[in-house]
């Protein structure tokens, strides 16, 4: 019977892509934000910019109340949210240009205070679900001819990450912005070495 088993059951991750998602590149993100301004795709826009400035999971991202980044009409310069995985505060900066995104989607849905930011179009959900969530990112990249297999929601979480570690080498400030307790959480995103993370974490501490 054991064997019978082995032989008709196949690996979860058979002919599958699995391993860390690749973040977007500087000429991504433009590729990706021009058309959506020219498809006029409000919604999405807002999406897409805030999905980078926050560095968000999924899970938190989908559920963002008007609250969380905006006070009325005017949407904030920082905001600070409680993750659900690790309980804990996380703040992130939201740029001109998103605070312009979400602006004007905040006018186009007629959205109050107490609404979710990104409201499900389904009936069985109040807003986008992580898995609504998922099939958006992949209709991005596909957008510009990348491979939607390579990308994931990680990748929205991981681009700014990777793109200020690049520029600065700062671990910890990293760490701090993605708001994971365990320095090991970073390094597995950014995708160094566990020695030089280390070694370059030493060198910043003051």
């Amino acid at each position: 019977m054991k064997n019978l088993k082995s032989a008709n059951s196949s690996p979860w991750n058979k002919g599958k892509l699995v391993g860390q998602k690749s973040p977007l590149r500087l000429r991504d993100i433009w590729g990706i934000r021009i058309r959506l301004e020219l498809a006029a795709r409000i919604r999405d826009l807002a999406f897409f910019d805030l999905a980078i400035d926050s560095k968000l999971r999924a899970c938190d991202l989908t559920k963002l109340r008007v609250r969380d980044v905006a006070h009325g009409a005017h949407v904030s310069s920082r905001a600070i949210v409680m993750q659900q995985k690790t309980h804990r505060p996380v703040q992130f900066e939201i740029t001109v240009q998103t605070r312009a995104a979400l602006e004007a989607w905040l006018n186009h849905a007629r959205l109050k205070n107490e609404d979710f930011l990104f409201p499900s179009r389904q009936s069985n959900s109040a807003h986008l679900s992580t898995r609504q969530y998922s099939r958006i990112v992949k209709s991005w990249v596909a957008s510009i001819a990348l491979d939607p297999a390579s990308y994931g929601t990680h990748s929205m979480r991981r681009t700014k990450a990777s793109l200020i570690y690049r520029r600065t080498k700062n671990i910890r400030a990293v760490q701090i912005l993605l708001g994971h307790t365990k320095l090991e959480s970073t390094v597995r995103y950014l995708g160094i070495e566990v020695d030089d993370a280390l070694e370059m974490a030493e060198q910043t501490e003051v």
